[in-house]
């Protein structure tokens, strides 16, 4: 395309934006892959999808979520490889729309932008949302004000400084991964049901009876499945505050997705095979489960454990969606002002502390919106940006970019192609509300491009990759390929 970005290095005669005078702020490389995975495995937050998001799934699809979820993991693997690729030959806190936008063009970049905003702005909010759900057996409160204070909570964390950020997490990650092992414990030694129904899943259909759950529904519920093992790929975000990019990103990438899958998936094997009937399983009440299958203690226990795993998931998405706000404002893709305003570094902390604000507070208002119908719309909001990114990944061999040091994924190009079809297929099967929600999010994107971003593009959406310190690998060095 004539308009793709440019590669580092390579300067736009003219361009006066943030991300071309010279003067661009660049974020502190601090972490490595442990402290890189933590956060990462806190933003993908296991256990408030297992607690908050799942429940949904098994209303719908019955024993027939775990089924999904893996087969949804099986097509994050090749999600991980295509974000692994292009997270280290891009490493940008741009994520997804830096990547694309340098390969495929700045309106594509764009679009991937606003696809993720919708991500950024809705997620946090709907898992705020859970929290006094799982206070209930110590306090009652009220669920919106609650969600509130948790996204305020996380906004005031997300201000400091990012090493810090990533061993609080890590504390709180760790309860919420014990909740998740008492869980299953639990759940595998009270099952009520034969493994069979995990590969011929069934679900309550009401009055005591049931009803198979067909592939179609399967397929159907892959976008929300997607979307509970969606935070794996958000290490790409933190590549800039990573040392050694080029092998840091790819390793975070693959060791958040196989750690994050392995803690969501065995417990929600464990409730299907536990619940002591289908009722009881569409019902979704956890909490209720374990102290069923224990005692009020340990399901207090396990309900403190949740609550606190929402509080760390808020907090990192805080943390990890600030950088994509940052990085739009340093790339120039909005007014002058806002530009400025959105790309400022605060001096004691190094946090990009206007474009935390930006994601947390208005994180806040949102917690008072009925966001139920909001969670499919970012289902596919995500399936469709990883078709974008997997686009991406079949043309980032090629060009300028051709011989860049990165971490290249084993079968190239099957495995983007592949995804491609999948996920189109995936698309179709949503629902024609859900999809015009999203169709027209992108829309309205589109025009502000024709309009405003178009006709300056010398000094606006000028996509930069910062070029990295000397502590990286150097650019003719060769990354080994890992499979």
């Amino acid at each position: 395309m004539t308009d793709t970005l440019r590669p580092p290095g390579i300067d736009t005669p003219g361009a006066q934006s943030p991300a071309t005078d010279g003067s661009a702020p660049k974020l502190t490389r601090s972490i490595g892959v442990v402290g890189g995975t933590l956060l990462t495995l806190s933003c993908l937050t296991p256990a408030s999808s297992l607690f908050v998001i799942v429940p949904d799934s098994f209303g719908a699809l019955g024993t027939g979520t775990a089924l999904t979820i893996v087969v949804a993991a099986l097509l994050c693997v090749g999600v991980a490889f295509t974000y692994s690729e292009l997270g280290t030959l891009i490493p940008s806190s741009g994520g997804e729309y830096a990547m694309v936008g340098t390969l495929m063009g700045r309106l594509a970049g764009w679009l991937v932008f606003v696809l993720s905003l919708i991500v950024v702005m809705i997620v946090p909010p709907i898992i705020a949302l859970g929290t006094a759900d799982y206070l209930a057996p110590i306090i009652h409160l009220d669920p919106q004000l609650t969600a509130a204070a948790v996204m305020l909570l996380a906004t005031a964390m997300g201000l400091l400084d990012l090493r810090a950020n990533a061993w609080i997490t890590g504390v709180f990650l760790v309860l919420e991964v014990v909740a998740c092992a008492v869980v299953a414990f639990l759940g595998f030694t009270h099952t009520s049901r034969s493994a069979s129904v995990l590969v011929h899943p069934v679900m309550d259909a009401g009055h005591g009876h049931t009803s198979a759950v067909t592939a179609g529904l399967v397929v159907t519920g892959l976008a929300t499945a997607l979307f509970i093992l969606q935070g794996f790929s958000t290490a790409v975000y933190l590549a800039e505050e990573m040392e050694n990019p080029r092998r840091n990103v790819s390793r975070t990438v693959l060791w958040t997705l196989a750690i994050g899958a392995a803690v969501v998936i065995v417990p929600v094997v464990a409730i299907t095979l536990g619940a002591p009937d289908l009722k009881t399983l569409a019902a979704g009440d956890v909490a209720a489960m374990v102290t069923a299958w224990s005692d009020s203690a340990v399901g207090t226990f396990v309900s403190l454990c949740i609550a606190l795993a929402i509080v760390n998931a808020a907090i990192v998405m805080v943390i990890q969606n600030s950088r994509v706000v940052f990085a739009s404002a340093r790339d120039a893709a909005w007014p002058g002002p806002v530009n400025r305003a959105f790309s400022h570094l605060g001096r004691r902390f190094g946090s990009p502390w206007v474009a935390t604000l930006v994601v947390g507070v208005p994180g806040a208002a949102l917690c008072f919106v009925n966001l139920d119908t909001l969670s499919e719309v970012t289902g596919v909001a995500v399936a469709a940006m990883y078709v974008f990114v997997a686009l991406g990944a079949l043309v980032s061999r090629r060009g300028a970019h051709k011989h860049r040091s990165a971490w290249r994924m084993p079968l190239w190009p099957v495995v983007p192609a592949l995804l491609i079809g999948v996920l189109v297929w995936v698309l179709f099967q949503q629902s024609t509300h859900s999809l015009a929600v999203t169709g027209g999010i992108v829309a309205a994107a589109a025009l502000y491009w024709a309009v405003y971003l178009r006709p300056r593009q010398s000094t606006h959406w000028v996509i930069e990759v910062p070029e990295e310190r000397a502590a990286t690998v150097p650019e003719q060095a060769t990354v080994p390929q890992q499979a």
